[in-house]
């Protein structure tokens, strides 16, 4: 969605999902909500995902980056990581998910970055940090993922 095809995937990622003829760019995008609010996924891969989303447009009434915003991208980001982490027989689904709002920014292009803290069989937990373009901290997250079994032609809809 967006502008995806330019996510780079390590080649062991591409290998391992390469058997079930599917778009990884677009499965392993923001979908629809993060269609709307421009984010874009750039890296992808287990142990770092990162995306950016441009201020503009994801603002709250004051003028600022819209908490729920940094929360869309971190959640974003994060599952990604717990999908990627899973492979193709699981699925993420998100189980908690925290945001402390550090500083406001009104414009530009922020950036987040998922690492993982756990990763584990049947879940997996991943830190987002949340930076302006003067790398200044926004937001720091964490994001609890649940991964489930999944049969592989579930994510051909």
């Amino acid at each position: 969605m967006g502008e995806q095809s330019t996510t780079k995937f390590p080649q062991e990622i591409l290998d391992q999902w390469a058997g079930l003829g599917l778009d990884l760019a677009a499965l392993f995008s923001a979908g629809h909500l993060g269609e709307r609010m421009s984010v874009q996924v750039t890296e992808a891969a287990p142990d770092r995902v990162v995306g950016t989303m441009p201020v503009e447009g994801n603002t709250q009434p004051y003028g600022l980056l819209h908490g729920g915003a940094s929360a869309v991208l971190a959640e974003t980001l994060g599952s990604v990581g717990a999908m990627l982490h899973g492979g193709p027989t699981k699925l993420a689904v998100g189980v908690d998910l925290n945001c402390t709002h550090h500083r406001g920014t009104r414009s530009g292009l922020v950036t987040g970055v998922a690492t993982p803290v756990h990763r584990g069989r049947s879940t997996a937990t991943y830190e987002i940090v949340i930076t302006d373009e003067h790398d200044k901290r926004l937001c720091t997250a964490r994001l609890t993922c649940m991964l489930r079994d999944v049969d592989t032609d579930a994510y051909r809809g």
